[in-house]
């Protein structure tokens, strides 16, 4: 009799873990993207747990984007410039520890070219923008389709759509 009980115990205990995995959602960059054009903030909270709870390479970079996005539609001035610079910390280290990521050179642009001049976060715009047009061939198609559909909106940013693989 008790190692019934011990045996269903141990069925509930895994049938649960198998549950929170299959619900667990996982990164995707199409998501991310599609997430970042938009200003719903609870989209944007998801979207920075799921980052967090990845196993993504740089994801440090994606999160940094998402804060500085999310401090976009915060209220209160205090807490969007306490969120923005945690973002922009994040973005900045992922940046430092590889210079030649062109996606996360995007999402600097993307934040920089929509920042506000008091929290002088525009230095890099000509640099990142020179950047990803040189590079824009080698990125995946995920990313390539994002810098296009930005670049709609950008009075900065424009790549040549020929170039796309």
């Amino acid at each position: 009799m008790q190692w019934r009980i011990i045996l269903f115990s141990g069925f509930l205990i895994i049938s649960g873990v198998h549950k929170a995995n299959s619900e667990q959602q996982h990164f995707d960059k199409v998501g991310f993207y599609k997430v970042m054009a938009t200003g719903d903030t609870d989209a944007i909270n998801k979207e920075i747990l799921i980052v967090q709870e990845s196993s993504a390479d740089n994801k440090d970079g994606y999160e940094g984007a998402l804060l500085m996005k999310k401090a976009d539609f915060l209220v209160a001035a205090k807490k969007k410039l306490k969120i923005f610079k945690a973002g922009c910390i994040k973005l900045e280290t992922a940046l430092q520890a590889d210079s030649n990521n062109t996606e996360f050179r995007f999402l600097r642009l993307s934040i920089q070219e929509h920042a506000p001049k008091a929290v002088k976060y525009h230095c890099d715009l000509e640099k990142d923008k020179l950047f990803i047009q040189k590079n824009f061939k080698s990125l995946s198609a995920v990313v390539q389709s994002a810098i296009l559909d930005y670049c709609k909106k950008s009075n900065f940013l424009h790549v040549d759509p020929s170039v796309r693989d």
